[in-house]
């Protein structure tokens, strides 16, 4: 189930977003949980970061929204994690098709993401979803533990 983010998901959603596994690929370095809290209060009062819970807990979250004027038949997809326990369980998927179909049943002819261009698994997981990649942006990402610049790549899913 999914539903949007409240305050209270607060440690859950920080513990998904610090995890080892998770945070390379999101766009903050990690931080103790003080510094996170402003990030955090600004997705919630968005009102398009959703959390999905699975037996009770909190398995993962995502960023949901339109693109404003002319553009607002762009959807994007954004900060999207799997807790490292429901990693292979389905969750991602059910995220990213709920997101998917609340976009297009809202007008969307087109849903964006980025991904880094080192995140394998995301990218075929992407695929899988029908993405294609349309773009790179060059030296986009960079880790604070990395000397190295990464790419991302802008993937679109386009609707008939």
């Amino acid at each position: 189930m999914h539903r949007l983010a409240e305050l209270s998901d607060l440690k859950p959603v920080f513990a998904i977003y610090m995890d080892a596994t998770v945070v390379p690929f999101l766009g903050y370095d990690p931080m103790p949980v003080e510094a996170f809290q402003p990030i955090f209060r600004e997705l919630v009062e968005s009102r398009c970061f959703f959390v999905y819970e699975m037996s009770g807990e909190l398995a993962g979250f995502y960023k949901a929204a339109r693109h404003p004027g002319r553009a607002s038949h762009v959807g994007y997809l954004g900060s999207l994690a799997v807790a490292p326990k429901f990693q292979g369980h389905g969750v991602a998927r059910a995220m990213v098709t709920q997101a998917i179909e609340a976009l297009r049943i809202a007008g969307a002819k087109r849903v964006e993401l980025i991904v880094e261009s080192d995140n394998t698994r995301g990218l075929a997981f992407y695929e899988r979803l029908g993405f294609e990649i349309e773009g790179t942006l060059r030296k986009f990402y960079k880790r604070s533990h990395e000397s190295a610049y990464v790419d991302d790549y802008i993937l679109s899913r386009l609707f008939d």
